[in-house]
């Protein structure tokens, strides 16, 4: 790949081995994290979004994470990528300070950014004298510029880890979860309106969420026209259609019961199947 100008360098130092889990689940915990942040930034296509490991160096564990938008993006300049790859781990390290500090408003609202965090730091919590670091980095004239870095050890991992269950329960007790941009896909269908937030008599499957259809719900009158709009006009049955939704899942005994959809981001044809 030669050098690309800007970069992440994740490292992780440990007193003993990783187990294999904690070290995979470091490198797929950034790379979700940063899929969320390029998508707040506009970049809503996943192939776009993604980070590639380009050399993992011996020692303490050393790897340089490419972006996809630093190797397939000419028409992007040099300045650019570096801000926002930049931007992406100052973000993170704001987001760790307020993790450690308890900042409750702060903190990640659903079960899926809650596990990425927590697989961000296991492999050091799991170490009795751990550090891991996070860099921005860029080539400038064939040498390497770090432009922003956080690190935490192994008593901040600890900590953090506490944080994350204490907010996993909450989220537990509250009855509801939010998740945003999930792939919704019809299983029943009905064409008469339905009361905002009761159950529609429909049912929705939403496979990284849960394996089973699920009652749905309209949050918003919004949400509730557009979907109405596919199902009654659309040329297409809505069956081959997918709706990129924001949600909240409806919890019974910590499952979940119910899909609440409160915003559609858009409608997507689904392949066909062979």
């Amino acid at each position: 790949m030669g050098e690309h100008p800007a970069h992440i360098i994740l490292n992780l130092k440990t007193k003993e081995p990783i187990e294999l889990g904690d070290f995979v689940g470091a490198f797929v915990a950034l790379g979700n994290d940063y899929e969320r942040f390029t998508s707040e930034r506009g970049i809503d296509d996943k192939g776009e979004a993604k980070i590639y490991v380009k050399e993992v160096r011996a020692g303490s564990i050393e790897a340089d994470l490419i972006p996809w938008l630093s190797i397939f993006a000419p028409f992007i300049a040099d300045m650019e990528k570096a801000i926002i790859v930049e931007d992406f781990v100052r973000r993170w390290g704001a987001r760790l300070i307020d993790l450690l500090q308890g900042n409750k408003s702060e903190l990640p609202s659903s079960s899926s950014e809650l596990k990425d965090w927590s697989r961000m730091v296991e492999a050091i919590a799991n170490d009795p004298d751990g550090k891991a670091t996070i860099s921005a980095a860029v080539f400038e004239d064939g040498k390497r510029e770090i432009r922003a870095a956080v690190e935490f050890d192994t008593h901040q991992a600890r900590k953090a880890l506490a944080v994350i269950e204490e907010r996993r329960k909450e989220l537990e007790l509250q009855g509801v979860e939010p998740y945003q941009r999930a792939l919704m896909v019809f299983t029943r269908s009905d064409v008469n309106d339905a009361d905002i937030n009761k159950r529609s008599g429909e049912r929705v499957k939403i496979e990284e969420i849960h394996n089973r259809s699920l009652a749905l719900m309209y949050g918003s009158e919004l949400a509730e026209d557009r979907i109405k709009h596919e199902i009654r006009e659309a040329d297409e049955n809505v069956f081959k259609k997918g709706f990129v939704v924001d949600v909240m899942v409806k919890l019974r005994n910590g499952n979940p019961v119910a899909y609440s959809v409160v915003h559609v981001h858009d409608v997507i044809d689904l392949p066909d199947d062979d």
